[in-house]
């Protein structure tokens, strides 16, 4: 992960500045792209899902930050639920990334790319089934 924090533009307040880690921006995104509806979970990395398992939730999960020169590109990776479109899922989430940065942060991104590396498939199976009940 580049290690730079992006610093907000200074509002003539001469209490200090504002800085906000790639972290904080990781978070913001997941929390927006888990909301959108057709979105089944977001995929992290094989080391997240360790961290996961000893307990630790990550907030970030399923989502890289890159800070540059040119502006902030947020690659997200999600796993799609099943019979959902899928291009318009992808629309809403660079939507709702964009706007909760934009709200959160006062930043807007060059680039929300948006990966489906998996689709969930809900088991009509189970939801149909009625328990049995010896008479």
């Amino acid at each position: 992960m580049n290690e730079l924090s992006f610093e907000m533009e200074s509002y003539s307040s001469e209490l200090g500045k504002v800085e906000i880690s790639p972290e904080v921006i990781e978070v913001i995104a997941s929390i927006a792209a888990s909301d959108v509806e057709g979105v089944a979970s977001m995929r992290g990395s094989f080391a997240s899902g360790v961290v996961e398992r000893l307990g630790k939730k990550t907030h970030g999960k399923g989502v890289k930050v890159e800070l540059s020169e040119a502006g902030i590109s947020i690659d997200v990776y999600v796993s799609m639920k099943y019979g959902v479109a899928i291009p318009d899922v992808a629309q809403k989430i660079q939507d709702y990334i964009r706007q909760a940065l934009l709200d959160m942060t006062a930043l807007e991104a060059t680039d929300i790319n948006v990966f489906v590396v998996g689709v969930q498939f809900d088991s009509k199976e189970k939801q149909n089934e009625a328990p049995e009940v010896d008479y």
